[in-house]
């Protein structure tokens, strides 16, 4: 399937609006991966903003012992319980690995936030069975869509 004929460019699929509202509909457990504690940095504001929404946020950030009041994990693979979605706040350099822990923990989306973009990421994570979304802001499609 041939989304686009730009190299560069992001498959049409990992920005289908559909995906996108299934996901914020299905989604309970968000775990944001890059969570700043600095409240200025757009991580923490979309992690606040989806708090306040009722989705639980997981921070995954390894300096820190609590984020938004919740745990924060090292790793996706020190989560205990399940994710549904990774959200990624991390350079495109981290994401294969990131959607290769994803695919493991069994989280059921990868969302790539503005500008973090990885074709081998999103590859590994859409074998896995995951739902991608890329190039986009879960506050503002939440706010989009649901709001």
């Amino acid at each position: 399937m041939d989304d686009n004929t730009d190299d560069n460019a992001i498959p049409a699929r990992y920005q289908d609006e559909e995906t996108i509202r299934a996901i914020l509909r299905e989604a309970k457990t968000i775990a944001v991966v890059g969570l700043s504690p600095d409240p200025n940095r757009p991580s923490h504001g979309v992690a606040r903003y989806l708090q306040a929404q009722g989705y639980r946020i997981v921070p995954v950030n390894p300096r820190e012992q609590t984020l938004l009041g919740e745990t924060s994990y090292a790793t996706l693979s020190d989560i205990p319980f399940p994710v549904d979605v990774v959200d990624v706040f991390r350079r495109s350099e981290f994401v294969p690995a990131i959607a290769e822990e994803a695919v493991k923990i069994g989280a059921k989306a990868l969302w790539l936030q503005f500008d973090v973009i990885s074709p081998a990421g999103e590859a590994t994570a859409e074998r896995g069975g995951l739902r991608v979304v890329v190039d986009r802001c879960l506050k503002i499609e939440h706010a989009r869509h649901v709001s």
